[in-house]
């Protein structure tokens, strides 16, 4: 079996495995991203808008609204790095490329901490996501800039012994879950 079929088989299973940790979710889930994100206070950071089955950051990202700017992802093409809209709670969304809400006035700016989605991780700081790269083009383009930190948000139970990485495949720097904060390296 080559990577790209290890690695369809692993996101067909993480969806199977997210989907009841989804359900079962309380309004607390965001609890241990806000402590994260205050330790930071007044540094941009990127949510996102949850889709499907994913953990909700919106409870942190309002809270860290009122410090300085958050945005979300703006997908502009396939195959290429993310753009970030500034957002906040009270923010006029519409629908944006694959069922994501973007702002509906797109005023771009750069993060330096991404709040980043995924479908499963390791503790190694392994990320399998949906496969589209967009996180990967984006972190490299922003980490050869300046340091960009990459934040996985998930829920504790998407975590797997070992996700198969490509070469391309950017690291995230820390995982927080429902349960709690997982330091990487």
């Amino acid at each position: 079996m080559n990577l790209a079929d290890v690695k369809t088989a692993a996101r067909k299973a993480a969806f199977t495995r997210r989907k009841p940790l989804f359900e079962n979710a309380n309004a607390a889930q965001a609890g241990y991203l806000s402590e994260v994100l205050a330790g930071h206070r007044g540094v941009s950071v990127s949510g996102f808008m949850p889709i499907r089955t994913e953990i909700d950051p919106r409870p942190a990202m309002s809270e860290a609204s009122a410090y300085g700017d958050v945005g979300v992802p703006v997908i502009q093409a396939a195959h290429t790095p993310l753009r970030f809209a500034r957002w906040t709670p009270d923010a006029n969304m519409v629908a944006g490329q694959f069922g994501a809400s973007v702002p509906a006035e797109l005023n771009y700016f750069e993060p330096e901490i991404l709040i980043v989605p995924l479908l499963a991780f390791d503790r190694k700081g392994g990320r399998l996501g949906y496969g589209g790269g967009f996180y990967d083009r984006t972190l490299e383009l922003l980490r050869a800039k300046r340091g960009t930190m990459a934040i996985g948000f998930a829920f504790a139970g998407q975590e797997v012994d070992q996700v198969a990485l490509e070469p391309t495949d950017q690291p995230l720097d820390l995982i927080v879950t429902e349960a709690g904060v997982i330091e990487i390296g």
